[in-house]
């Protein structure tokens, strides 16, 4: 029998939506095997791709690390250029919750630096800049300081959090006993306070049925809110089509738990949720502020927390996002870490600047009056 020559890895920047879709069977066939999260898979990249706005500003760079025809090793990158400075961030950063690479199990680590290094060489870029990695991201490996990658990357000042209810309840009812007296009232008092407004019923939708008309409610109510706190963002813009291309990914997956409240034949809160490694991850929660007083989203989560327990899920994932409603119900939180580094004069500036205006910020923070306690 010869011998097996031993095949070397070959590495590659992919830079166009056509060769995005060739590479797809193989990075499926990875993302399989490294055990990833739907935000590092190909479908939900190429359906970013293909429907994020100012696309004139952003180009594909995404690195692949081949063993033969076999591929190993993927880092799904993307550069988006803000004030003539190109930042290189993960592909898909503004709707992926969580941040890494991809690579394959028992793999040679050393492979995954070399990919990096390649895409560092191949260039196109001024400022890096990788968000809300969590703790056991594949991608922290690059970050050791002894490494020269673990040199040219280091930590920012920038920081999120992401909460989960993770516990052995038997049942979702279990799981409630253990919440406070109030936040029990609270749950009870909003459902009869709907109760006394015609029949509510809580409810996974089924899956063959039409998701346009919960799509367009979803993002009306979004505007509502966006509007409200005077925030932006595209994926709720009239018209636009990114919501449904990504929530098409979840359910082409096998992945896409939509869950509603309905007041009669009105829906008064939605949540756009998925289920991945025996967990249900929360990616989009809105509610009619209409019924603002019954607390509509409060109610919802409380109701599909339960519905996830009852059906042997270990955990529920909020994702991305420190906001008091999910802190409330939380039983554990991850903090999510950021890289930056630069490449050039360019980038180093906007590195320097970047330092010193966070410093610049905590000076003056610390600079403020404490607020007195008032007397008992």
């Amino acid at each position: 029998m010869a011998p097996t020559i031993p095949r070397s890895f070959v590495f590659e920047v992919v830079t166009s939506a056509a060769r995005l879709d060739e590479i797809a069977p193989a990075w499926t066939a990875l993302w399989q095997r490294a055990g990833g999260l739907v935000f590092q898979h190909p479908a939900w990249i190429a359906a970013w791709w293909r429907t994020t706005p100012h696309q004139e500003r952003r180009t594909l760079r995404i690195g692949l690390a081949w063993n033969g025809d076999r591929l190993e090793g993927v880092i799904a990158l993307a550069t988006f250029k803000r004030s003539g400075i190109r930042i290189l961030e993960w592909a898909a950063k503004d709707h992926s919750d969580y941040g890494d690479a991809l690579f394959a199990p028992g793999g040679d680590p050393q492979q995954l630096s070399r990919l990096w290094q390649y895409v560092l060489d191949q260039g196109g870029f001024d400022l890096i800049y990788l968000n809300r990695l969590l703790p056991d991201a594949g991608f922290r490996a690059l970050l050791d300081p002894a490494s020269r990658h673990g040199k040219a990357l280091r930590r920012n000042h920038r920081c999120e959090i992401s909460y989960r209810v993770e516990g052995s309840w038997p049942r979702g009812a279990d799981w409630f006993e253990t919440l406070s007296k109030k936040a029990r009232q609270n749950y009870r008092r909003g459902r009869k306070f709907m109760e006394e407004g015609g029949a509510l019923r809580f409810r996974l939708m089924d899956v063959g049925e039409p998701l346009e008309p919960v799509l367009a409610r979803v993002a009306a109510l979004k505007r509502l809110w966006l509007v409200r706190h005077g925030r932006v963002s595209d994926l709720f813009d009239e018209g636009s089509p990114v919501l449904a291309a990504l929530v098409s990914v979840l359910a082409e997956l096998g992945m896409l738990r939509i869950f509603v409240l309905e007041l009669d034949d009105t829906i008064v809160a939605v949540s756009i949720n998925f289920e991945q490694h025996g967990t249900m991850m929360a990616f989009v929660t809105t509610y009619d502020p209409e019924y603002e007083r019954a607390s509509p989203g409060m109610v919802l989560m409380v109701d599909y927390i339960q519905w996830s327990l009852d059906r042997g899920l270990g955990k529920i994932d909020f994702l991305c996002g420190g906001e008091d409603f999910k802190r409330r119900f939380a039983t554990q939180s991850v903090r999510l870490s950021s890289v930056i580094g630069a490449r050039g004069l360019r980038g180093r500036l906007a590195a320097l600047a970047d330092h010193l205006n966070h410093v610049s910020k905590s000076w003056r923070a610390r600079q403020q009056p404490k607020a007195e306690t008032p007397e008992e």
